[in-house]
């Protein structure tokens, strides 16, 4: 009786991955890099715009709670706000505090947002 040896193909008895195999899966990584960092660059912003208007909007009970025991905004800073009216006031600045109006700012990463009041508008372009 005589015995046969059966001979494999060299594609599967070699073992890993060519060379080809591997740019194609560089190639695919690279294209969805591409396409997610912007998006997570863009939610990233909208998210730092959110939180710094967010955190103006939450100082202002504070704000309007030392205007009506002082009968003025002057003297008003976030150091009293947070020691006297509200713990988890989260604004930057008070700045040119008065008796009659103040500019409340808060940042979050790279964006701004402050406040004029009493009867101003949030924004976020530039600061106080």
């Amino acid at each position: 009786m005589r015995m046969t040896t059966t001979r494999r193909s060299p594609m599967w008895d070699e073992r890993g991955f060519t060379l080809i195999e591997l740019l194609v899966v560089m190639v695919i990584v690279a294209v969805l890099l591409a396409i997610a960092v912007p998006s997570y660059l863009g939610f990233r912003d909208r998210a730092n715009r959110s939180a710094a208007k967010a955190n103006v909007r939450a100082a202002l009970p504070a704000i309007e709670a030392y205007y009506s025991e002082k009968n003025s905004y002057a003297g008003a800073t976030v150091t009293k706000l947070k020691a006297s009216y509200d713990a988890g006031v989260s604004l930057q600045t008070i700045k040119s505090a008065s008796l009659t109006g103040y500019c409340a700012q808060a940042a979050s990463g790279n964006a701004i947002a402050h406040r004029t009041g009493p009867s101003g508008a949030l924004t976020l372009t530039g600061a106080c």
